[in-house]
């Protein structure tokens, strides 16, 4: 019998695992903008070297994909070559053997039809397009195109209420973003390539919350030009304000009787205090806005009359309407949308779930939102339904764990199968039919498939749907704006309505619903368009002096994360339940910063951005 031996790794090795995390982590900060071409090439020797080469699609096929695609990138060749990449992706794909090539021949077929600009780009003018657009990646993650190196080195300097003001010029819901940001520009932070991303939104709610009081900047001169908005939410209010600093006379017309749209009716307080909410809103109609709440378009007043009264119209209506699950025993008592229990909320108008079993069907953050309220209202049990895996949930994985903290149960692979209802017609049961797992869908997150299980049976007083948001767009309809499938108005890219004049839309009625810091930049867009539209070409400026870039902060170094009120607490209550960052976790966090505004690729080489 031969001796085994004990396999300890060795030096080689653990360079090797290191060489390993190293990429991983240039991978994970890689940010919009870089050469799709170049990164196609390095992808695909990167999956060549994975296979074994013993059939000829592998062996031969990628080899020549490879050489193809740095020709490209180095060579002459004519445009045909991007069809003779295509036809051999295509046949790996259909005749390999192993899933390592098709997955390789395939991500060059992506590649090839997402970025066919960039690939024709090097063929006939030997650049890319990528380098040209230079982005710094937190930037470019912000859909509203916050400075955030500048402000952070603001933050590191103490200079908070000059590190609002320099949010403010980009997006005039800083506290908001502040407390309910999904923070997307934590993604690509460069800072992952030695540590861990910045935690930008937790030095935002620094800002905000040692600023003080910060006043509007200065308005334009008046333009005699009035501009109307519907719809008083985030998107609306965004172009609103942008307008009111450019002269423009604008007037918000608003269905609920209280502005701030899905972040008062969709959002609870215990994530965004209404008091903030409030604060930010009056700071932003100090600038001159007329409101009025209460009027529905198309109802109270019409939409050929708005047009007449104003110069523009800008149509910014949140996701307000909920969607139906098709089980049988929707129409049961007791069952309720999420959509309907956040907007009581937000008014103020609390349910009881006293003592009440609540399931709520849904994965999505909307889902945890009224399973955590529900906690809240007095529940003695919440139970949130989902049909994929927990980690399939598109709710942040923070909301996910701060809701089983609370003592939600989040029951995964079930699908909503009916809801029995007593003699009465009220609930008592949620039956659900256990999912198997499957093959990916073209999202690559994988399908859920019926399990060879009995269904499950679970006892419930209230069955909260949080299945999604709809428009409501019967009324713009009738008025004769165009409204695309599935219920969102159909606008282009510049915001503009086509053949209406002077009628711009964007936000959730043109996208679907979406996060609140998307509406803000919509409506951001919106209002450069417009200014436009009606004959000017505003700037919008900020008087503020950003720090020049340090280059300390350069070795490894753990991440501040944002802690929450302890879960026995905070579950019994409504208030805020994340604590701020110290002066010393901000100050050290905020020193992590690589300033890729200043050093590297993507920098701001021309000064400081200050025009849209």
């Amino acid at each position: 019998m031969s001796r085994l031996e004990v396999k300890m790794p060795g030096q080689a090795q653990a360079v090797v695992e290191q060489l390993y995390r190293n990429m991983e982590r240039r991978i994970a900060a890689s940010p919009p903008g870089l050469c799709p071409v170049d990164m196609a090439l390095n992808f695909l020797n990167l999956c060549q070297a994975q296979t074994c080469g013993k059939c000829v699609p592998c062996r031969i096929g990628l080899t020549q994909l490879s050489n193809m695609i740095r020709e490209v990138l180095e060579g002459e060749p004519e445009l045909k070559i991007l069809d003779r990449i295509e036809a051999t992706a295509q046949v790996i794909v259909d005749t390999a053997d192993c899933a390592i090539g098709i997955d390789a021949a395939n991500l060059v077929l992506m590649g090839l039809k997402g970025f066919r600009d960039d690939y024709e780009e090097h063929i006939l003018h030997h650049r890319c397009l990528g380098s040209l657009k230079n982005p710094v990646p937190c930037v470019a993650l912000c859909p509203a195109g916050v400075d955030i190196p500048g402000y952070i080195s603001l933050v590191n300097e103490g200079r908070c209420a000059d590190a609002v003001r320099l949010i403010r010029k980009d997006n005039p819901f800083p506290t908001a973003c502040a407390y309910i940001c999904e923070h997307p520009c934590e993604a690509r932070c460069r800072r992952n390539m030695v540590d861990d991303a910045l935690n930008i939104r937790g030095l935002k709610r620094y800002a905000v919350d040692h600023a003080g009081n910060v006043p509007q900047p200065k308005k334009a001169p008046a333009t005699g030009k009035s501009v109307a908005i519907i719809g008083g939410g985030p998107g609306g209010l965004s172009a609103a304000y942008y307008l009111a600093l450019m002269g423009h006379k604008v007037t918000v017309y608003e269905q609920q009787t209280k502005l701030g749209g899905m972040m008062r009716y969709g959002i609870p307080s215990y994530r965004f205090p209404r008091e903030k909410l409030d604060a930010e809103i009056d700071s932003i109609l100090s600038l001159g806005i007329e409101v009025k709440t209460g009027v529905k378009v198309g109802q109270d007043v019409t939409f050929d009359q708005l047009r007449k009264e104003h110069d523009c119209l800008y149509i910014s209506i949140g996701a307000h309407t909920d969607k139906k699950t098709g089980i049988e025993g929707e129409d049961s008592q007791g069952v309720i949308s999420a959509v309907e229990m956040l907007r009581r909320i937000g008014d103020e108008e609390m349910p009881d779930f006293t003592g009440q079993n609540v399931a709520v069907i849904g994965g999505g953050n909307v889902a945890m939102d009224v399973t955590r309220s529900a906690i809240r209202l007095g529940a003695a049990k919440v139970t949130c339904v989902y049909r994929r895996r927990q980690e399939d949930m598109t709710a942040q994985q923070e909301e996910v764990e701060g809701a089983i903290a609370e003592g939600a149960e989040v029951l995964t692979l079930q699908a909503p199968l009916k809801i029995e209802a007593d003699e009465n017609g009220h609930v008592t049961a949620l039956w659900t039919q256990p999912q198997i797992i499957g093959e990916m869908d073209k999202a690559g997150r994988p399908r859920p498939n019926t399990a060879s299980v009995e269904p499950l049976r679970i006892p419930a007083d209230t069955v909260i749907v949080a299945i999604g948001q709809g428009i409501e767009s019967r009324g713009l309809e009738e008025s004769g704006i165009k409204i695309q499938r599935g219920g969102n108005v159909d606008a282009n890219t510049s915001t503009q309505i086509p053949d209406m004049e002077g009628v711009f839309a964007g936000g959730d009625c043109v996208t679907g619903p979406a996060t609140v810091i998307r509406a803000i930049a919509a409506g951001k867009a919106a209002a450069a368009n417009i200014d436009e539209y009606l004959g000017f070409n505003h700037e919008i400026k900020v008087d503020v002096t950003v720090p020049a870039a340090w280059s300390k902060g350069i070795h490894p170094h753990g991440r501040v994360n944002s802690s929450e009120r302890d879960a026995s607490e905070r579950k019994c209550d409504f208030q805020c339940i994340e604590c701020g960052m110290t002066d010393e976790e901000a100050a050290q966090e905020s020193a992590r910063c690589l300033r890729c505004d200043h050093f590297g690729y993507g920098n701001f080489k021309g000064g400081r951005v200050e025009k849209w």
